[in-house]
């Protein structure tokens, strides 16, 4: 679905809130093999259960892009990702359990060199099952004003 939404469009402090996903042991072994991040913390449950965390965790990367993944709902013209800062793996996340994704908009500021876009951040909880946040980072978009700021 496309939603045109222009830099003056956002508001501070709107949110959303994605449908919840469980992670299996296939997306273990796909992300494994796209990334080639085959070590025994995401693959080895016998050796992960002689370890302090007991099973095996998923790769950070894996729950970064199932959880960003789903976020993407709309398409907006106007807007596009300049990428992601404050990237923090704060909880593991293992095969069965369900993550969501809440985003809330939390800063608005002109671009430094393009009077025509401003720059949006968006924050980004992965939470699990339990609520606990498992991932946070900060999402930046480079925004299309609907009016150029002023020269001077």
């Amino acid at each position: 679905m496309i939603v045109e939404q222009y830099f003056e469009d956002y508001e501070i402090g709107s949110s959303r809130e994605s449908f919840g996903r469980t992670i299996t042991e296939t997306d273990f072994v796909v992300h494994a093999g796209h990334t080639g991040d085959f070590f025994p913390h995401h693959m080895d449950a016998h050796w992960c259960a002689t370890q302090p965390i007991g099973q095996r965790i998923a790769h950070g990367t894996l729950v970064f892009s199932v959880g960003i993944g789903l976020t993407a709902s709309t398409i907006n013209p106007h807007a596009m990702s300049t990428g992601y800062d404050r990237l923090r793996f704060v909880r593991p996340v293992h095969i069965g359990d369900t993550i969501r994704t809440i985003t809330r908009i939390a800063e608005k500021r002109d671009h430094p060199k393009r009077a025509t876009h401003g720059v949006v951040v968006e924050t980004v909880d992965i939470r699990n099952q339990r609520d606990e946040t498992v991932l946070a980072c900060e999402h930046l978009y480079l925004v299309t004003r609907r009016m150029p700021l002023a020269a001077g």
